[in-house]
């Protein structure tokens, strides 16, 4: 199934999607939300949808797509977990998963502008499947039990500040990915059973040009491996979003130009939908 949030910023309208068709899910949640993963709401939606008990959201394809989930507690994020990424950026293949944060105010639509932050130039794009938990998880005991956590995938830009990052970080990999607007996500939130999350293909480009174009299987370390590990460091709760990496083709290469003002970036994961983010200018505030 493919869930999405339909509306203005702090009004958005919790949906389920049947093929261009959006279904009102106000009626069973007042968003879609962590209490609304864990307590099984997607099944709910399901049986909901089938029996006909939902109404058609009214002018739905004229609204503003805002990110599937609302915000999450935690986005916790994963480093070079493809081995050319690592290679562009002139490190060995890790040898454990890296982690590093990013704000959940970060998190907005997978349309919205997104604004340089002031007087950088080294503003970087990351094409990334995002995982979105379902249900508690701490301590797995092992990587096979962690799709039992899953609620879902989405498409998120992992978008990076790579002077911050690298250069005036002190070694925390956060202070370059925090920015607002930082980590467009969505359009659809896509549940387990719709989609084989070893095998899409992750595709971006700028102002039409070609980035990104790789595939899930290409990574390191896997979608159940990486819920196992995080959650034997962090107790993940429903709607943290995982974002699990990005492949090769990113501008820290120095095969292509940062991003400027004006920029269109599209990115792009079978399945799961594509965005399309305008990046824009901002001054500093005299007050």
């Amino acid at each position: 199934m493919r869930f999405a949030r339909l509306g203005p910023v702090g009004a958005e309208t919790p949906v389920v999607l049947d093929g261009d068709t959006a279904y009102d899910l106000s009626a069973l949640t007042s968003d879609l939300d962590g209490a609304f993963l864990a307590s099984g709401g997607t099944r709910l939606a399901a049986g909901a949808l089938a029996a006909g008990e939902l109404p058609v959201l009214a002018d739905a394809a004229r609204a503003r797509v805002g990110a599937p989930v609302a915000r999450p507690g935690a986005v916790i994020c994963v480093g070079m977990n493809y081995g050319a990424h690592a290679a562009e950026s002139g490190s060995a293949p890790p040898e454990v998963p890296i982690l590093f944060l990013k704000t959940p105010n970060t998190v907005v639509g997978p349309y919205d502008d997104v604004a340089i932050p002031p007087g950088s130039e080294r503003t970087d794009w990351e094409v990334e499947l995002g995982i979105v938990i379902g249900q508690p998880a701490s301590y797995l005991d092992s990587p096979e039990r962690a799709r039992e956590h899953i609620a879902g995938f989405v498409v998120a830009n992992d978008v990076s500040e790579r002077q911050y990052q690298l250069v005036d970080s002190g070694g925390q990999w956060s202070k370059g990915k925090c920015a607002p607007g930082f980590n467009p996500v969505g359009p659809w939130l896509v549940t387990p059973d719709e989609v084989d999350h070893t095998a899409l293909r992750l595709r971006s480009w700028v102002n039409g040009e070609a980035r990104q174009d790789s595939l899930t299987s290409d990574m390191i370390f896997g979608v159940d491996h990486l819920v196992w590990y995080i959650s034997q460091y962090a107790a993940l709760e429903p709607g943290d979003l995982i974002m699990t990496g990005t492949p090769e083709g990113v501008a820290l290469s120095g095969r292509f130009p940062y991003l400027a003002p004006g920029d269109v970036v599209e990115l792009e994961i079978d399945g799961l939908g594509r965005q399309r983010q305008t990046f824009t200018e901002t001054r500093r505030s005299r007050a």
